[in-house]
């Protein structure tokens, strides 16, 4: 059965913040929707907190165990996509496993679990839309985390 396009998605993302650069999912260009970023995370399933999806989708999707997972803020995301219109709570996490580290900064990670990378963007470029991130609202959080790490 096809999703409900009507109900509330509530989601856990983690953010990673590295040198003014941010690790994000790239969504290719399709005839639906242009190139996009996305913060890695996914749904929540029944039974289990924000945190504990955050960390396994972290797993399923890199093979990253989290060491940590610190909650940033919980926001509420309403938009459209080819189309169809979207609602999601979004449970946002500040994210560290010793993996990030020795990530390179032109490392480039395939998803595990769909046709995507993950790969390391200057805050810069995703200020300036380039590519357009979300969830709305991911950027500020990023540079929140950028900002804390200089100080």
């Amino acid at each position: 059965m096809p999703p409900n396009p009507r109900r509330i998605r509530n989601i856990a993302v983690g953010l990673v913040v590295r040198d003014g650069r941010m690790l994000v999912e790239i969504y290719p260009a399709t005839a639906r929707h242009g190139v996009f970023a996305r913060v890695p995370g996914g749904g929540i399933e029944f039974g289990e907190t924000a945190r504990q999806a955050v960390q396994r989708e972290f797993v399923e999707e890199l093979g990253i165990e989290l060491s940590d997972a610190e909650s940033l803020a919980i926001t509420e995301n309403i938009f459209e996509s080819g189309g169809a219109r979207g609602h999601e709570i979004v449970h946002s996490f500040a994210v560290v496993s010793p993996e990030f580290e020795s990530l390179a900064d032109d490392a480039e990670l395939r998803v595990l679990d769909n046709h995507t990378t993950v790969r390391w963007v200057p805050l810069e470029r995703l200020r300036a839309d380039e590519p357009p991130l979300y969830p709305i609202g991911m950027l500020a959080l990023a540079e929140r985390l950028a900002e804390a790490s200089r100080s």
